[in-house]
C-alpha cells in the first residue's frame, strides 16, 4: 500500500462468470483511484494471484468451478493473509453469510447489487485502511482507535439538549442509517414508534449536530416536504449510475 495515496485501491476479482467480472471491473474502475490488478475464475487461480499480487482488496465469489470461495477465504486466514476480503455472490443463504463473516470477510454483497452499494464497500475499505495507517503495526489500540478500524460510528460526546433521550436518539439514528435513503419525520416515527412531531425534533437535532442532512422534495402541491438522510450515506460519492449487476 502506498502511504502517500490511501485512496488508491488495488483489487483482485475472483469470479468465474466472465461477463459479471467485466461488469464489476467497469464499475470499479469508474473510480480513477481503483485499479483491478488481476482477475481469476477458479480458487486455484485466485490463490496464486493473491499471493503474487498482494492486492489491497479481494472481491470473492462463493461458487467457483474447483471449490468454494468460503474454503479459499478460510485457507487465506489460516495462512495469515490479512488482506481485506469481501464476498460478491449469489449465495444468499444465512449459513454462507455467517461463515464468511466469521472467517474475516469485512463485507458481503448479494447479487444483484447496485453501483451505490459497491461504492459503499470501497468507502468502508478505505476507512479501514486509513485507520490502520494511523497506528504502528505493533502498537496497542485504545477503544477509539479500534472503533475507527472497525468502522464503528462514535456516539456524540456533548451533553444532549433537554427533551432528547440518548436511547431514543440511537433508535432514530439506526432507522435513518438502515433506510439508506431520505425519510420524512412521519416515516421515522413509524419505524421507531414516535409521533411525527417527536421524530421531527430528534431529526432536527441530528441535522444541527451534523449526523443528518435535510433535503427538500419539490414537485408536489403546497410546501416542499422535508426529508432527512444520515450523513454516513454521503461520506463517499457513489459511483456513476449503472444497471444492477
Amino acid at each position: 500500500m502506498n502511504p502517500q495515496n490511501l485512496q488508491s485501491v488495488r483489487v483482485l476479482l475472483v469470479e468465474d462468470d466472465l461477463r459479471v467480472a467485466r461488469v464489476n471491473r467497469d464499475l470499479l474502475e469508474r473510480d480513477p483511484d481503483v485499479h483491478v490488478v488481476g482477475s481469476a475464475s477458479t480458487c486455484q487461480q485466485g490463490d496464486a494471484l493473491a499471493l503474487a499480487l498482494k492486492p489491497d482488496l479481494i472481491l470473492l465469489d462463493v461458487h467457483l468451478p474447483d471449490g468454494s470461495g468460503l474454503g479459499l477465504l478460510r485457507h487465506w486466514r489460516t495462512n495469515g493473509m490479512t488482506n481485506d476480503v469481501a464476498l460478491i455472490t449469489a449465495a444468499d443463504d444465512e449459513p454462507s453469510i455467517r461463515l464468511a463473516l466469521a472467517q474475516g470477510a469485512f463485507d458481503y454483497l448479494i447479487k444483484p447489487f447496485t453501483a451505490a452499494r459497491l461504492s459503499e464497500l470501497l468507502a468502508r475499505h478505505r476507512a479501514r485502511r486509513a485507520a490502520a495507517n494511523t497506528r504502528h503495526s505493533e502498537a496497542r489500540l485504545d477503544q477509539a482507535s479500534l472503533d475507527r478500524l472497525l468502522g464503528v460510528t462514535p456516539a456524540p460526546t456533548e451533553p444532549l439538549p433537554r427533551g432528547i433521550d440518548p436511547h431514543t436518539l440511537e433508535r432514530v439514528v439506526a432507522a435513518l442509517t438502515e433506510a439508506g435513503a431520505a425519510l420524512s419525520a412521519e416515516d421515522v416515527g413509524e419505524r421507531v414508534g414516535l409521533s411525527r412531531v417527536t421524530a421531527w425534533r430528534y431529526l432536527e437535532h441530528l441535522v444541527r449536530t451534523g449526523l443528518a442532512v435535510l433535503e427538500h422534495q419539490y414537485g408536489q402541491a403546497g410546501r416542499p416536504a422535508k426529508l432527512y438522510r444520515a450523513t454516513g450515506a454521503e461520506a463517499q460519492p457513489p459511483l456513476a449510475d449503472a444497471p444492477e449487476v
